[in-house]
């Protein structure tokens, strides 16, 4: 076994099997990659618990947390955490502080047999060390940004380099308005943490030039730190030119094909239908100010027209009767403004390959 620790960075890149001890609400609101919440109080035990020591302190409090968690419950609790030790020899434990929680965890496994580190300072002291991370890495880095038109293939370019952070897989949403996968986003927290990480493998493998794809603050509902957005928008850009026809085929790929199979996968052939075609026409939805009425209601006819012959069979042939003008009408005047006022950082522009081939020689 491995002694307590408060070396985080060996923990966080070494991917330890993590046990969070934590209660499932604070779990939810900010964890680490890969961490498994158990328990050492539930929810209502812990606001009991809480409540307690604000009336009549520490001591009274601890003894509650006892009388709440016994028998049975006890066993069932420690019976968790040691198949998770057993499994998990390499890993530690936490709580939020590092302290009671974690200690009381730990001496209970102790008892049963296992002994288990514990994470000094717990969730608290790591995230903070991923926030001074965060900023460090960001500010001693240079990043080279992947543009283009809405289907260009922008993510294809940054899986092929090694010395490139995908935004979009650790936000996970596709960056514009119909960019929702069918399960959620991480929170804030997490995708913070995730993009920690992240940049903390490449500053440990001394990478300092880093390819991006060009993202806007926003990705879904995850903000980008205001520090790595600042220095985006000074970046050098690689700016991917592809054809129409290929972009409304990617579109059609990735917004239309991919998305309802995720559905279909997570609610069945006939819940997972529907909801992928309200989530379609809610994104459509989203944008209607800015497509103005007149051209929203005509691409949400489009669009119910596709859906309706994707129902019965007949395709997705008529998705690209409205993925076209959306394309041609929506997005590509906005990008054609972006790459107007990017004109004086752009190093590259060519089809997806030229442009993956210009990083993959520049050593990215």
């Amino acid at each position: 076994m491995s002694p307590d620790s408060q070396d985080y960075r060996a923990i966080l890149l070494g991917k330890a099997p993590l046990l969070d001890v934590r209660a499932p609400l604070e779990f939810t609101q900010g964890s680490f990659p890969g961490a498994v919440n158990l328990p050492l109080m539930n929810d209502e035990e812990r606001h009991l618990v809480g409540l307690q020591y604000k009336r009549a302190g520490q001591d009274s409090a601890i003894r509650l947390g006892h009388q709440l968690v016994h028998g049975t419950i006890k066993e069932e609790r420690v019976a968790r955490w040691a198949e998770f030790a057993r499994t998990h020899p390499e890993g530690y434990l936490y709580c939020f502080r590092g302290g009671l929680r974690s200690q009381i965890s730990q001496q209970w496994l102790a008892e049963a047999g296992i002994p288990y580190p514990r994470i000094i300072g717990g969730y608290k002291a790591m995230r903070g060390f991923l926030l001074e991370a965060l900023e460090r890495t960001i500010a001693q880095s240079r990043f080279v940004l992947v543009a283009g038109f809405t289907g260009s293939g922008k993510t294809d370019v940054i899986a092929c380099l090694r010395h490139a952070i995908d935004l979009e897989a650790l936000a996970h949403h596709r960056g514009s308005s119909f960019g929702k996968h069918a399960t959620d986003q991480p929170m804030q927290i997490d995708f913070d943490n995730r993009l920690a990480i992240a940049l903390l493998r490449m500053d440990d493998a001394g990478v300092r030039n880093i390819v991006l794809e060009d993202e806007s603050r926003l990705i879904g509902r995850c903000a980008l730190p205001n520090s790595l957005r600042e220095a985006m928008l000074t970046s050098k850009v690689v700016w991917i030119d592809e054809s129409l026809e290929s972009r409304v085929e990617r579109i059609l790929r990735d917004y239309v094909e991919d998305l309802g199979q995720q559905f279909d996968r997570l609610r069945g052939s006939d819940d997972g239908f529907g909801e992928f075609a309200h989530r379609l026409l809610e994104s459509l939805q989203n944008v209607k100010k800015r497509l103005g009425g007149e051209r929203h209601a005509r691409l949400d006819g489009l669009m119910r027209e596709a859906l309706a012959a994707q129902r019965e069979g007949k395709g997705l042939e008529l998705h690209r009767e409205w993925i076209r003008p959306l394309l041609t009408e929506y997005y590509d005047p906005m990008y054609a403004h972006q790459r107007a006022e990017k004109a004086s950082r752009i190093l590259v522009t060519g089809d997806r390959d030229t442009v993956t081939r210009y990083l993959l020689d520049a050593g990215y």
